[in-house]
């Protein structure tokens, strides 16, 4: 079904806690194919599997290419499922971001980023991203070991800094 144009101007008032996760990755080394496509892969593997089950909290997605970057910018019910399907055990992306510790991390072949926006807070990762990148190349960038190595903790100090990966 083709999305309908709404002739005027309109804003929103989004409902609260509600979550704006902006994901992607950077292929930094054209010709490192093998290295980037796993990378490549996963999302839209990831997304099959968040539409096909809604009460894990994924409300949308849309992904954008733009020359060497690919972004997807996701919108959840809450952090809380946010954060539910990063961790989870049984769901695609622990495996996939494990994945590109392991193999991936150190070489800058792809960088992967991501940013979370919850009203009134954000928190946001980059890994062999350039330096004016999204929200970090406005703001500048720190070490995540910094301000915490876990997005929970990162949105809210007040929760344990209890990574599911191993930090590097």
């Amino acid at each position: 079904m083709r999305a309908q144009i709404q002739p005027g101007r309109y804003s929103t008032i989004p409902p609260e806690g509600l979550v704006v996760f902006i994901i992607g990755m950077r292929i930094n080394k054209l010709r490192r194919i093998r290295r980037w496509t796993p990378i490549l892969a996963a999302m839209p593997k990831m997304l099959r599997e968040l539409f096909r089950q809604p009460e894990l909290g994924l409300l949308g997605a849309k992904t954008y290419v733009s020359g060497r970057t690919i972004t997807t910018i996701q919108y959840w019910r809450d952090a809380a499922s946010l954060g539910r399907y990063a961790t989870g055990q049984t769901f695609a992306h622990l495996p996939a971001w494990r994945d590109f510790n392991r193999r991936i991390r150190d070489s800058a072949d792809v960088g992967i980023f991501h940013e979370t926006y919850v009203i009134g807070k954000h928190e946001s990762v980059y890994v062999n991203m350039p330096d004016n990148f999204g929200l970090g190349g406005v703001s500048g960038w720190v070490k995540p070991s910094a301000i915490g190595n876990s997005a929970a903790h990162r949105l809210d100090s007040t929760v344990a800094d209890s990574p599911a990966v191993t930090p590097y």
